[in-house]
């Protein structure tokens, strides 16, 4: 009786954790979903167009790409725990300075960048956090209700266009999103061990010989974050310039979002019934996703909104739903040190996410938001080969290590 009910609470424990490290990342992702549901609002006030909205969403993933590394670092020395509490507490600030004072496009800019930073804080932290804490079985369900937590952001971001937006202004959803980083600052729970502990330990690092690797998983992870930030920065705007009123666009942002939540858990789910191969499913969704782009890009070109929505719903559920998975497979073929290994393949997805959404938006404004839709479903279909050719590269790592 006494094993089963100690068994019980580190199941509770473990669900918390991962709650804990869901919200934190909800917290950290919160921002930049929100300028790109809002786009249509916010740009009336703030004075900027398709391409400025492209530079200001890249803006956040180069501050991004910056921390991703230096972060990582940090999370390994201190503990994911505190750098994650720390990041929630900050993306809070952000969004309460973005709705309450932001002036002019400029300023957006620039609490982009910040917002960047705190993101790339709260990612390896929360990797690190939750491959120390979260039962081995259960991992990839772990690693899928975390990175879940990103296209719920754009759900809630798609919601608030309805909701908040044309009701009470955009300022008011930042403010929401403020208050709800704040809950889940707190409930981050306490560290295990004390700083100075934390401290003393030997701090591991990749070995040398699978950086080789890392960085060619990074850039089929670019190329996959590429696709995918364009298509969350400008669902909505390019679903009003192609028919759809401002609500319908906004709703059809939190389908796909949900649909994208539910993908990752179900990725997650059997990959750890699975057992291995993680890898290979990722390049698999990502070329089921491509497909998705393309039908959109058809839809969009062709002005028939039954191919455009169904589209979205591909690109989101399986273009966008690989994620999980994939970081999921890094920690586990890097398990001596998740948060290094997950911030070097981070940067690669910071840095396309820093290029994605001003790509689609230069292409948009120059041909059209067809032809930028197409480029989102090569982008995809490239990340899924080169994650194949990563893939090999570790297992010829593997070998050579004996």
């Amino acid at each position: 009786m006494a094993r089963l009910r100690a068994h019980t609470v580190a199941q509770r424990q473990a669900v918390r954790d991962v709650a804990s490290a869901t919200a934190a990342t909800v917290a950290g992702s919160f921002t930049v979903f929100l300028v790109g549901s809002l786009a249509v609002q916010m740009r009336a006030s703030l004075h900027f167009g398709t391409a400025g909205l492209g530079i200001a969403v890249s803006v956040y993933y180069l501050g991004a790409s910056l921390g991703s590394v230096p972060f990582g670092r940090l999370a390994e020395s201190v503990g994911g725990v505190r750098v994650m509490r720390a990041a929630a507490f900050a993306a809070a600030a952000v969004q309460l300075l973005v709705g309450a004072v932001t002036p002019s496009w400029g300023v957006l800019v620039g609490l982009l960048f910040v917002a960047g930073l705190v993101s790339s804080a709260i990612q390896p932290a929360a990797n690190l956090f939750l491959a120390r804490r979260t039962p081995p079985t259960h991992q990839g369900l772990a690693f899928g209700f975390k990175q879940a937590a990103v296209p719920f952001a754009a759900l809630c971001g798609g919601v608030a266009v309805p909701a908040l937006a044309l009701t009470i202004g955009w300022r008011w959803a930042f403010a929401a999103a403020a208050v709800l980083a704040v809950a889940a600052a707190v409930s981050v729970p306490r560290p295990r061990t004390s700083l100075s502990e934390r401290r003393s330990r030997p701090v591991v690092v990749p070995a040398a010989g699978s950086l080789r690797p890392l960085v060619i998983l990074a850039v089929g992870f670019g190329l996959g974050v590429f696709a995918a930030t364009g298509m969350t920065a400008f669902i909505v705007t390019s679903a009003v310039h192609d028919g759809l009123s401002s609500s319908q666009a906004g709703l059809l942002a939190a389908l796909g979002g949900a649909v994208a939540v539910a993908g990752r858990l179900v990725a997650g789910a059997r990959a750890d019934r699975r057992g291995g191969a993680h890898f290979t499913a990722t390049a698999v969704l990502l070329a089921v996703g491509s497909a998705g782009y393309v039908v959109v890009a058809i839809g969009s070109a062709v002005g028939l909104s039954v191919l455009y929505v169904l589209g979205v719903l591909l690109a989101y559920g399986a273009g966008w739903g690989w994620n999980g998975v994939f970081n999921f497979a890094v920690v586990r073929s890097h398990a001596d040190a998740p948060a290094r290994a997950t911030s070097i393949t981070q940067v690669g997805g910071r840095l396309a996410g820093a290029l994605g959404p001003v790509t689609f938006g230069l292409v948009a404004a120059h041909w059209s938001f067809g032809a930028a839709w197409a480029l989102d479903g090569v982008a995809a279909l490239g990340a899924a080969l080169v994650i194949v050719a990563g893939r090999a590269a570790l297992v010829r790592h593997r070998s050579a290590r004996g």
